[in-house]
């Protein structure tokens, strides 16, 4: 059985969540003249010879002791991201953010319902805290919702479900093989909706922007470096990840990945000079509030 590291699961979490919140401020210089269906084909092409890398420099195995398992997890988490991505062309990014990031909630559901696991009132009013910092981070300015802006609550609950699946069905497993998987699954969305849109390409919204709507598009020197820079990220963001979730109970881990929304929105202000309001900026402080209790109530 792995020990239960809780400070060093922290650590790895923080870290992948600041390497990911740089990467994902690249999408935009892309978003507009590329495809997602092309940019994670791309991306899990590009990953793949890095994985063997690691692995010939004696950094892990792309062999995996339960293959099932192993797909299974990364089935969820894949589709999770699949879903995100997917509402932003349709959503605010407020709905869809606030929705993704209900799946620390359904963490606690899942680990109460089938680990048999006792949560305590500080961990459950760290997620509520948690929640409500993200939300006001990401609320939509006007405040409307639809029945679409219930859809991203799917992303989260697949999330969770991968969150819970990394310790209970892949403890053991190698970082690298975990990786390779949940990139392996994005790909594999990625060559089915480019060929399909391919073959059978739709209108393109009034905007012109046909981020969810291309197929195959060509591959502009900047598409190039922002799909390899992408995929350096996310390789050691997701490894990162995936390690914390390994060293610690999900319900722990998850929560600090509200550190995501920090990390993004500062790097937004850096790199596209985007601000954020004082009701943001109080979220953010609930958020950090959430984390340090999670952290105080694990030693």
């Amino acid at each position: 059985m792995q020990t239960i590291q809780p400070k060093l699961s922290m650590i790895c979490t923080l870290c992948g969540m600041f390497v990911l919140g740089v990467t994902d401020n690249l999408v935009p210089l892309i978003s507009q003249i590329s495809s997602l269906w092309l940019f994670q084909l791309a991306r899990s092409a590009a990953v793949v010879p890095m994985l063997i890398v690691l692995t010939l420099l004696g950094l892990g195995t792309l062999r995996a002791n339960r293959p099932r398992w192993v797909l299974a997890r990364n089935f969820f988490t894949g589709s999770a991201l699949l879903i995100y991505f997917g509402c932003l062309a349709i959503l605010p990014i407020g709905v869809v953010v606030a929705g993704m990031f209900t799946a620390p909630i359904f963490v606690l559901l899942l680990s109460v319902l089938f680990r048999g696991e006792k949560v305590g009132i500080w961990r459950w009013a760290s997620v509520a805290v948690g929640f409500v910092g993200a939300v006001m981070v990401v609320w939509p300015e006007d405040g409307a919702l639809t029945a679409l802006s219930f859809v991203p609550i799917i992303a989260g609950v697949f999330y969770a479900i991968g969150a819970v699946g990394t310790r209970d069905w892949c403890e053991g497993e190698s970082v690298l093989v975990m990786t390779l998987a949940y990139f392996a699954i994005l790909g594999i969305y990625g060559a089915i909706g480019m060929i399909a849109l391919t073959l059978w390409p739709l209108d393109l919204p009034q905007d012109g922007v046909g981020w969810l709507y291309l197929g195959w598009v060509p591959m502009t020197p900047t598409v190039v470096w922002v799909t390899v820079a992408q995929a350096v990220g996310s390789l050691i963001g997701v490894g990162l990840l995936t390690r914390g979730y390994q060293l610690g109970e999900a319900s722990y881990v998850a929560i600090n990945e509200y550190s995501l929304i920090v990390f993004s929105a500062s790097f937004a202000w850096l790199i596209w000079d985007q601000t954020v309001g004082v009701v943001a900026l109080f979220g953010m402080a609930l958020i950090i509030l959430s984390g340090s209790i999670i952290a105080v109530r694990s030693k």
